[in-house]
């Protein structure tokens, strides 16, 4: 298994200062946090679907090795529904692949009303399986849905999903690799995350699937600097329980740990 660990976006102005060092222009944050993780969900493409040369210029910006999962656009998942998806999953993918070998799984997240098909026994609903047959779907697509709907297609993945410390979507395998997104903990400062349950989620992880399989972990409780610290110790822990976990080529040394002495650990 290799894990991959890092945080949705990398654009917060919460940010600079403390996790981005004064003097860095925003220009160049792409290229910092790639000095301290390998990989990033990149949630601007569900607001707005870049250009591909847009794509290209992440791949330039980043090292080898660096891989970029990408939430679709929402065009296609909450305005249309994936209702005659060919030429949006088709024009996602052909700018997707600006990022060439970065390019990580693609993200369907799905909004609450859009339920499965409840006589489906692969858990899939016929909006998410026209998504995932079409030519040209990504090779790794995870789907994050309210009900677990659309994994389990070609080797879609369901996205496991937790707010404050406790998972809000089943905990179904449906792929041979793991993808998931830690939105609030209860800890303190809001909305970090404990120790105990981080180990929980890395102990889920190591458990549910055998040491072949890849993970992608991103957490997304992005006010303050409370991701990227989260992410650091969440890397440190799948380390510790024997999992391979990929570093940056040239990673930045001293920030990991700041700030983290005297947190509240009550509600961990």
């Amino acid at each position: 298994m290799t894990v991959f660990v890092g945080t949705s976006g990398w654009q917060y102005k919460d940010w600079r200062g403390t996790f981005y060092p004064e003097g860095v222009p925003q220009r160049l944050w792409l290229e910092e946090y790639a000095r301290r993780f390998a990989t990033v969900e990149n949630n601007s493409a569900f607001y707005g679907l870049p250009e591909r040369d847009t794509f290209a210029a992440w791949r330039k910006r980043t090292p080898e090795g660096f891989v970029m999962a990408v939430k679709a656009n929402r065009r296609l998942t909450h305005v249309e529904r994936l209702r005659e998806p060919e030429g949006m999953v088709a024009r996602l993918m052909e700018r997707a692949e600006g990022l060439g070998d970065r390019l990580g799984p693609v993200l369907l997240q799905f909004p609450p009303s859009l339920r499965a098909d409840p006589g489906c026994s692969t858990r899939s609903s016929p909006a998410s399986r026209r998504g995932a047959g079409r030519r040209g779907a990504p090779a790794r697509l995870v789907v994050d849905g309210p009900d677990g709907g659309g994994a389990g297609e070609r080797g879609a993945a369901l996205c496991w999903a937790d707010r404050r410390s406790r998972p809000v979507t089943p905990l179904w395998r449906t792929a041979d690799w793991c993808y998931l997104r830690l939105h609030e903990g209860r800890a303190r400062p809001w909305p970090a995350y404990g120790r105990r349950a981080l180990e929980g989620w890395a102990g889920r992880i190591a458990g549910g699937w055998p040491e072949g399989a890849d993970a992608y972990v991103y957490f997304n409780n992005d006010p303050g600097v409370e991701a990227v610290r989260d992410a650091a110790l969440f890397r440190r822990l799948m380390s510790g329980a024997g999992r391979t976990v990929a570093v940056p080529t040239e990673p930045a040394e001293g920030w990991e740990t700041a700030g983290r002495d005297g947190r509240d650990a009550s509600h961990e």
